[in-house]
């Protein structure tokens, strides 16, 4: 199977894109949005896209072939680690998660048909109805396709016109997706169009504002600094959706470590390491563990090690850049130079004393002669980054609530918690941690798979796309 030139970025990098190309494009997207999308109902909308998730689901799909044929060479994931995820992903892409997903944030699934009103609504005599906009501007990140999929998604839910803006280098799996789109219904893919190029290309910038030009709604996914730029540049009259940068952790209580706990944890623990090789904001980059009894967190990280090598064995994590990698090493080396510092004070029984204080213990298992896996035991509690691909930090406390204290430096920046509790001391937990400011709290091994429904940083998805009008009666 070969993919038909269907949108620009097909074209490859020989096209050379300028405003008026975009500024046509946008008028043939918002024609074709105005004379056929806005007239479907929300139903069939939502139909043809499940159908279309459900193809991919397909071993034969062609779309799907040819995804994980040419994936690994442009995303660097294993064909194995490309399934899992794009199967997680479509298998969250249903009709009925997809009208749940209309009713929470619009209170009916008909709220983009026709007018309609809740009970609130019917006391002061309104009825309403909810609009999306008529160009919707994508700015695409490049580290997981999910948010991009996701993204167009939402634009035909609303009903909206869409150009989506991908790098580059991560352009394929968006294309994939639109063309399938079209494949189910072309019309569908005639109010979609597809730009790539580079942050540093030739008039790059120019471009972008362009789009902002005729955009009504812009969604941005990407780095601080990324979102810092594009800001002032937007227009006054047009709408910014922005995700940043986010990052995830997990908290394990005690009487998840329990004999009989042990071993589904840490294939949950395994499922979201290895999910995308760790590399999107909902993947952990530590777990803390209350410790049961002295050693319960070292045996726990080990038994982790032992999971993470079967893992590369049945789904490798791929080759990394040369500076990731030499980033592994050097993370690597300095927790090696830790414990080893920490062997020598004990060999030599010094104590602590009140102008001494020893390195905090630290363990470290690793693939061997590759930086495939890493999973290290750090007795420090402080919350870092982890360097990703597959790099993991366990980290004992006395109290689960001490991690509120060693994460506050990254407090805004936590999107998801992945959390292993019994069910009689989760609703505090629970509240604790949305207080202080997690957005999504999940069971460990469900970090990378959020529901189709979910409120993406703590937003409403279609919420923030809308524009309501009221009819008062």
């Amino acid at each position: 199977m070969t993919l038909h030139q269907l949108f620009l970025a097909d074209l490859g990098p020989e096209l050379e894109l300028t405003a008026e190309t975009l500024r046509q494009a946008s008028f043939a997207v918002r024609r074709n949005r105005n004379e056929w999308l806005l007239r479907q109902r929300t139903r069939g909308v939502i139909e043809m896209i499940a159908h279309t998730a459900e193809q991919w689901l397909e071993p034969d799909n062609g779309f799907r072939a040819l995804a994980l044929r040419d994936g690994p060479k442009d995303t660097g994931w294993s064909p194995a680690t490309l399934a899992r995820g794009l199967d997680a992903f479509f298998r969250s892409i249903t009709v009925e998660s997809l009208e749940a997903l209309v009713a929470q944030d619009l209170g009916d699934n008909r709220r983009l048909d026709d007018f309609g009103a809740g009970s609130a609504e019917h006391r002061t005599g309104r009825t309403s109805l909810a609009v999306g906009p008529e160009l919707l501007v994508h700015l695409t990140a490049g580290n997981l396709p999910n948010p991009a999929l996701f993204s167009m998604i939402l634009g035909l839910i609303t009903r909206s016109a869409q150009i989506v803006k991908c790098p580059r280098e991560a352009s394929l799996l968006p294309r994939l997706f639109a063309h399938s789109l079209a494949a189910t219904e072309s019309k569908l893919g005639a109010c979609l169009e597809l730009v790539a190029w580079g942050h540093e290309d030739r008039g790059a910038r120019a471009l972008e504002d362009q789009l902002f030009a005729e955009a009504d709604c812009v969604t941005a996914t990407g780095g601080d600094a990324m979102l810092a730029d594009v800001r002032p540049r937007i227009p006054s009259r047009t709408r910014l959706v922005a995700y940043g940068h986010r990052l995830s952790l997990g908290l394990i209580a005690r009487e998840s470590l329990s004999p009989y706990s042990r071993k589904r944890l840490v294939r949950g623990m395994a499922d979201d390491i290895t999910a995308w090789n760790q590399l999107g904001c909902l993947s952990p980059h530590a777990y803390y563990v209350e410790e049961e009894a002295s050693g319960s967190a070292e045996a726990l990280a080990e038994e982790l090690a032992t999971e993470l090598e079967r893992r590369e064995a049945t789904e490798p994590r791929g080759p990394v850049g040369v500076a990731e990698s030499a980033l592994i090493q050097a993370r690597r080396s300095t927790f090696e130079l830790r414990a080893a510092a920490m062997a020598s004070l004990t060999d030599r029984n010094l104590n602590r004393s009140l102008f001494f204080e020893p390195p905090a213990s630290v363990r470290l298992w690793a693939s061997a002669e590759s930086t495939a896996w890493t999973v290290v035991l750090n007795h420090d509690a402080r919350f870092q980054p982890s360097c990703l691909h597959r790099f993991i930090e366990i980290k004992p406390v006395r109290q689960w609530e001490e991690i509120l204290r060693f994460a506050e430096p990254h407090r805004h920046q936590v999107s998801t918690v992945g959390v292993a509790a019994p069910d009689d001391r989760l609703p505090e937990i629970a509240r604790r941690l949305a207080r202080w400011g997690a957005s999504r709290i999940c069971p460990i091994g469900k970090m990378q798979e959020p529901p189709a429904a979910w409120r993406h940083d703590g937003r409403p998805a279609l919420g923030d796309l809308v524009t309501w009008t009221d009819l008062e009666t």
